[in-house]
C-alpha cells in the first residue's frame, strides 16, 4: 500500500513538476515539448501493451481474449464520451497560448476542468496496474503516465497567466489537477483489490484509455508543429526503452 501511495503522489506530482518548469520557462519551444511528449507516448504505448493488455489476456483465462477486447474498446469509448463533453488540452490551448490573452475566467475554469477530468482515468490506469500484483510492471505504467503529465503541466501555465490569473492561483489549479490523478490512482488500486474478478477487464479498460490518449491526443499534438520526424524517433526510443526495461526486470 505504501508503494501505491508513493506512486500516486509521484504521478500527480509530475503535473506539478511540469507546471514549475512552465513558470521558469514561459516560452517553451514546440520542438522541445513535442520531443518530450512523443517520448512519453512511446513509454505509455509500451506500458499499455506490456503492463495492461497482455496481463489482461493472461488473467482472463478461458474468456481472456473476449474480456480484453471488450475492455480496450470500453476504455476508448469512455474517453471518447468524455472528449465530447469536455475538449482536452490541444483543443483548448491550440497552437499558440497567446490566443488566450483575452480569455475570461469561465474559459480558464473550463480549461482546468478539462485537464482534471482527463487526468482521472489516467490515474485509474496507474492504480489498476498494481492489481496484477506485478509491482515492476505497475511502476512502468505509472512512469509512462507521469512522463506524459510533465509536458502537460508545462503548457497549462501560459494560458492561465495570459488570462490574468495570479501566479499563486495558477499554481494551485495545476496542483489540483495533479491531485485528481492521485485520487484516480487510489480508486483504481482499491477497485481491483476489492473485486479481483474484474481484474482482466479492468486491465484492458485501462490499456484502452491509454491507447486512446496516445492516438487521439499525444501523437497528433507532437505532429502538429513540423517536428514529426523527431517526434516519431522519440516515440520509438521511449517504447524500446520500456521494452528493454521489461525484459531486464522480467
Amino acid at each position: 500500500m505504501k508503494l501505491v501511495l508513493l506512486t500516486a503522489l509521484g504521478v500527480g506530482g509530475a503535473t506539478v513538476f511540469g507546471s514549475l518548469i512552465g513558470f521558469l520557462f514561459k516560452k517553451i519551444s514546440h520542438r522541445f515539448s513535442d520531443i518530450v511528449l512523443a517520448f512519453a507516448a512511446g513509454v505509455m504505448l509500451a506500458a499499455a501493451v506490456l503492463g495492461l493488455i497482455l496481463p489482461s489476456l493472461e488473467y482472463g483465462g478461458k474468456f481472456g481474449l473476449l474480456l480484453t477486447v471488450a475492455g480496450i474498446f470500453a476504455g476508448a469509448v469512455c474517453l471518447n464520451l468524455i472528449d465530447k463533453l469536455v475538449p482536452h488540452l490541444h483543443k483548448l490551448v491550440g497552437a499558440d497560448t497567446e490566443a488566450h490573452n483575452n480569455a475570461d475566467l469561465s474559459k480558464v475554469l473550463l480549461f482546468v476542468t478539462a485537464i482534471a477530468i482527463h487526468n482521472l482515468p489516467e490515474g485509474i490506469a496507474a492504480g489498476v496496474g498494481f492489481g496484477s500484483g506485478d509491482a515492476a510492471q505497475a511502476l512502468i505504467i505509472a512512469g509512462g503516465i507521469a512522463l506524459q503529465n510533465i509536458p502537460e503541466g508545462m503548457v497549462i501555465i501560459g494560458p492561465m497567466l495570459a488570462a490574468g490569473v495570479k501566479p499563486g492561483k495558477t499554481f494551485l489549479c495545476a496542483m489540483l489537477t495533479g491531485l485528481v490523478e492521485v485520487a484516480g490512482t487510489l480508486i483504481g488500486y482499491f477497485a481491483v483489490s476489492i473485486a479481483s474478478a474484474v481484474l482482466p477487464f479492468a486491465l484492458a479498460f485501462a490499456g484502452g484509455t491509454m491507447l486512446y490518449v496516445i492516438s487521439d491526443e499525444m501523437i497528433p499534438e507532437t505532429h502538429a508543429h513540423g517536428h514529426e520526424r523527431g517526434a516519431t524517433y522519440s516515440l520509438l526510443i521511449g517504447f524500446c526503452l520500456m521494452l528493454i526495461t521489461d525484459v531486464l526486470l522480467g
